[in-house]
């Protein structure tokens, strides 16, 4: 007579899950208005996905916003065209 398998372990707690948060968050501020924010949200949405086994698109995506608005707001404040620059 055979017995039956017992039943397998629940899986372990997860925590908080937080990388699509810190990925959303990295990309509205990198494309917005805070290139170094976006920075350091997809760092953070990258560090998470990698814990928890995601997809760090977004931390990715937040990054290189964040980057494209560093160097174009750099680009833009050399020329003299960035908006609400006064330059009286």
């Amino acid at each position: 007579m055979t017995t039956p398998y017992p039943p397998p372990p629940p899986p372990p707690a997860r925590g908080q899950d937080r990388t699509t948060l810190w990925g959303v968050l990295g990309i509205v501020l990198g494309l917005i208005c805070c290139g170094i924010l976006g920075i350091i949200f997809g760092y953070l949405s990258i560090r998470d996905a990698r814990r928890y086994g995601q997809s760090p698109l977004l931390g990715y995506l937040a990054i290189v916003f964040g980057v494209i608005n560093i160097i174009g707001g750099a680009i833009l404040r050399a020329t003299g065209n960035y908006p609400f620059w006064n330059n009286d």
